[in-house]
């Protein structure tokens, strides 16, 4: 059953609330998003430590790890 409201626009809008399975669906689309932000947010990270380590490395005349080295190539 929809129902119409006012938005701040002023106008007027059609409003149907989701079902329970449309609900799911949206949570664990919602879910899904946020794991895959934090995957990227955990990569971009390690990629940082990993540019560090190899500076510091790099300074010292340590070897550098595989990850370490394409940290600061790529």
């Amino acid at each position: 059953m929809a129902t119409k409201r006012i938005v701040a626009t002023g106008e007027t809008v059609e409003v149907t609330p989701l079902s329970g399975a449309e609900l799911t669906s949206f949570r664990e689309h919602q879910e899904d998003l946020q794991t895959r932000k934090q995957v990227e947010n955990d990569a971009i990270a390690q990629k940082e430590t990993d540019k560090a380590n190899a500076k510091a490395k790099l300074i010292a005349g340590e070897p550098l790890t595989e990850d370490e080295a394409n940290a600061i190539v790529l």
